[in-house]
C-alpha cells in the first residue's frame, strides 16, 4: 500500500472523537465515579468473601453472588495444578473473552476476586518463616530462605502468568491494568492486584527483552497511526506534520516487546541540527527544508511519549535514551551534543502558589523595578501573576520577564519533593544523569505552553562523561545545573 492510499483512508483519525467514542469515555468516567462513591459509603460495601456466601445482590454490586461464585470457579480453574500450561492459557483466554464484553463494574468484580481471593496461604507462610528462622546460621539457611520466599508467592501471580500464556495475553493484561487504575485510589482492596501486576510487568518488560526500532515514513501505516495517537508532548495536527517529524534530518525510535510487536511502548522524536534548539516552533515547521546532516553536531530529543497507561510504574525511558544515543553516535560520529528541548509542565501551577514567597526574596531595588513594571508598588503576588500572563508581549529588558526566568530556575534547580525534583519532566531527565543547561524564553508559545509554563522551555544536557556524577549529586540533594542557571537564582 503506498503512502497516499493509507493517508486518504486514515485521515479521519486526526479528527475529534465521534459522539460514540465520547460516550464511551464518559461512561468510563461515570462508572469510576460511581465506584468511588460506593466505596466511600463504607458500611454498604461488602468484601468478595461476604458476597460469595450471600444469596442476594446488593444494589451497588454488579455481579450477583451466583455469578460471582461462577466467575471465581473459572478463575481457579485457570490455575488448577492438574492442568497443563497450554490448557491453563486456553481457559484464561476464555475468561478474557468474557471480560471483553463485560461492563466496567462487572470487570471490577473480577479484579476484586483476583485481588482478594488469590492470596498466599498464611499457615504455609508462617511455617516456612519459622523454618527459615531456625535454619539461620546452619548449612540449611539458603535452602530455607528460598522455600520461605516461595511460600510467600501468591496464587495471584500464577493466575497472571496463565493469562500471559495465550498470544494476546500480554495485551490483555496491560489493558486490564489500565482499566483498573482509575479505581485504585477509591478502593484499596485492588492494590494487591495492582502491586502484583506492576511487579510482574517490571520483569516481563525488562529492557533486556525489548527491541529498539526506528519508526520512519516507510514504516507500516498502522505504526505511523499509533505515533499520531500516542504523541503526548506536541500534538500531531496533520499528515504534513507527521511527515516532517520523520524527515531525513529526524529520527524516531521506539521500544517494542516481542509479545506486542506492533505496539510501541515508548518512543522518542529526535532532531539532528547544528546547535542547541531554543524553541519548538522551528522544529515543527512543516515548510522548513531539512537540515544538512553533514553539519549536524547536536541531537535534540524534543518529545518522549509513553504509550501504555497499564505500564505505569515500569521504567524504561532512561534506557531508551541511552540506546538511542548509542545508535545515533554510530550512524553520525560527528554528533557531540545530546540534549533535550523539554516542557516545564508544573511551573505555572507551582508559581501560582509560590509567587509571594519568591517576591519576598528580592532586594529593595529589584522589588521597586518589578513594582513599576506591573504598575503597583510594592508588587503583590497577584500583580506579578497577572503580568506573567502577558509573557508573549514582554521584551528582553522587562523586569517581569527577568523575574519569570529566575522563578523557573528556582523551581527546576532548587525545589525538591521527597528528595526529588518537583517537575515530572525534570525528575525523569535529572534521574537519568542529565543537567539543567538553559532556559528558553518563548520556547513554546502555543496555548498549552503558555498555560503550563508561561511559554518557557528548558534544555537538559546529557553529558555522557558526567552522567554518573550528576546522578550522585542528585542523590545528595543537589540538582546539577549549568552556570547560566545558577546566575538566575535569586
Amino acid at each position: 500500500m503506498n503512502a497516499p492510499d493509507w493517508i486518504t483512508r486514515s485521515v479521519s483519525k486526526l479528527r475529534p472523537p465521534e459522539k460514540s467514542e465520547s460516550k464511551v469515555a464518559l461512561a468510563q468516567a461515570d462508572s469510576a465515579q460511581a465506584a468511588t462513591k460506593s466505596v466511600a459509603n463504607g458500611p454498604t460495601t461488602r468484601s468478595t468473601r461476604e458476597r460469595l456466601k450471600a444469596t442476594l445482590r446488593h444494589k451497588e454490586e454488579a455481579l450477583s453472588p451466583r455469578v460471582l461464585r461462577r466467575t471465581l470457579e473459572e478463575l481457579r480453574a485457570i490455575v488448577d495444578p492438574q492442568v497443563s500450561e497450554v490448557e491453563g492459557g486456553r481457559r484464561a483466554k476464555g475468561v478474557a473473552g468474557w471480560y471483553a464484553g463485560a461492563e466496567l463494574n462487572e470487570r471490577r468484580d473480577m479484579w476484586l476476586l483476583m485481588s482478594e481471593q488469590f492470596v498466599a496461604d498464611a499457615q504455609k507462610v508462617k511455617l516456612a518463616q519459622a523454618q527459615f528462622a531456625a535454619a539461620v546460621g546452619t548449612p540449611d539457611e539458603a535452602v530455607a530462605e528460598v522455600r520461605y520466599r516461595r511460600a510467600t508467592v501468591s496464587p495471584r501471580r500464577r493466575l497472571l502468568q496463565r493469562f500471559s500464556a495465550f498470544p494476546e495475553g500480554f495485551r490483555f493484561l496491560v489493558d486490564m491494568r489500565a482499566d483498573m487504575l482509575p479505581y485504585l485510589k477509591a478502593d484499596k482492596r485492588l492494590q494487591a492486584l495492582d502491586v502484583e501486576m506492576e511487579y510482574m510487568f517490571s520483569t516481563w518488560f525488562d529492557v533486556g527483552f525489548l527491541d529498539l526500532r526506528r519508526i520512519s515514513w516507510d514504516s507500516p501505516a498502522s505504526l505511523i497511526e499509533k505515533l499520531i495517537k500516542y504523541e503526548a508532548v506536541h500534538d500531531i495536527k496533520s499528515w504534513a506534520d507527521v511527515k516532517n517529524r520523520l524527515d531525513s534530518d529526524r529520527r524516531c525510535y521506539g521500544f517494542f516487546h516481542p509479545r506486542m510487536p506492533d505496539e510501541p511502548l515508548i518512543f522518542v522524536e529526535v532532531a539532528l541540527i547544528d546547535e542547541m534548539a531554543s524553541g519548538i516552533t522551528p522544529l515543527l515547521d512543516e515548510s522548513a527544508a531539512p537540515a544538512d546532516l553533514k553539519k549536524a553536531t547536536t541531537a535534540i530529543f524534543y518529545s518522549i511519549s509513553n504509550t501504555q497507561t497499564g505500564l505505569r510504574g515500569v521504567s524504561f525511558g532512561d534506557s531508551l535514551i541511552k540506546r538511542v544515543v548509542e545508535t545515533l553516535h554510530a550512524e553520525f560520529p560527528k554528533l557531540k551534543t545530546f540534549a533535550t528541548l523539554s516542557p516545564i509542565p508544573g511551573f505555572r501551577h507551582w508559581l501560582g502558589k509560590n509567587a509571594g514567597a519568591m517576591l519576598e526574596q528580592l532586594d529593595e531595588k529589584e522589588r521597586t523595578l518589578l513594582g513599576r513594571a506591573v504598575g503597583f508598588e510594592p508588587p503583590m503576588a497577584q500583580h506579578f501573576l497577572t503580568a506573567a500572563d502577558t509573557a508573549p508581549m514582554l521584551d528582553e529588558k522587562s523586569p517581569v520577564r527577568r523575574m519569570l526566568l529566575r522563578c523557573a530556575a528556582h523551581y527546576l534547580g532548587r525545589v525538591l519533593e521527597e528528595g526529588k525534583p518537583m517537575d515530572p519532566v525534570a525528575r525523569f531527565h535529572l534521574g537519568n544523569g542529565a543537567r539543567i543547561e538553559r532556559l528558553n524564553w518563548m520556547g513554546d508559545p502555543s496555548p498549552k505552553g503558555l498555560k503550563q509554563s508561561c511559554g518557557l522551555m528548558v534544555n537538559y544536557l546529557y553529558d555522557l562523561k558526567r552522567l554518573d556524577k550528576h546522578r550522585a549529586q542528585l542523590l545528595q540533594g543537589k540538582i546539577p545545573v549549568s552556570g547560566d542557571i545558577e546566575n538566575l537564582y535569586i
